[in-house]
């Protein structure tokens, strides 16, 4: 890990800003306008497709970015509760990135009630992937 970085749950490294970056406020606060992003966003998704990455809904990638994103464990009812979703649409949600074997689900051992949610090594390549590809689409927006 280098000096001034901290490293995140999908295994990258979030730096500090740099003297750099922080030198023109102006030019960041407009780089982030709602048209900028959404054309990002426009962009990462057609390419995410064109490059025949799984077709996410909203919920399954919002729900699949936060597993990876934040420390485990996750289950069904933490999950549904942190997204303020229903246990039932986490559930349909996972079916399908279980099937795209981006996590998998496992029976707690402590507690059979719960069921837990593990990443993958599947899905840490695939967010891996995403977030590469939305870095590139990023530098042409």
């Amino acid at each position: 890990m280098t000096h001034g970085a901290r490293h995140l749950a999908n295994g990258h490294e979030d730096k500090e800003p740099t003297r750099a970056d922080k030198a023109h406020p102006a030019e960041s606060a407009q780089a982030l306008t709602p048209n900028r992003l959404l054309a990002l966003w426009h962009g990462v998704m057609q390419r995410a497709i064109a490059d025949e990455h799984p077709d996410l809904t909203a919920r399954q990638l919002a729900l699949l970015l936060h597993i990876y994103l934040t420390a485990p464990p996750h289950t069904v009812r933490g999950l549904a509760a942190e997204l303020k979703i229903s246990k039932p649409a986490v559930t349909r949600a996972l079916d399908r990135l279980s099937a795209y074997q981006l996590l998998r689900r496992k029976r707690d051992e402590a507690d059979k009630r719960n069921v837990l949610v593990q990443r993958t090594i599947k899905g840490s390549v695939y967010l891996r992937d995403f977030g590469d590809l939305a870095a590139r689409v990023a530098k042409g927006v």
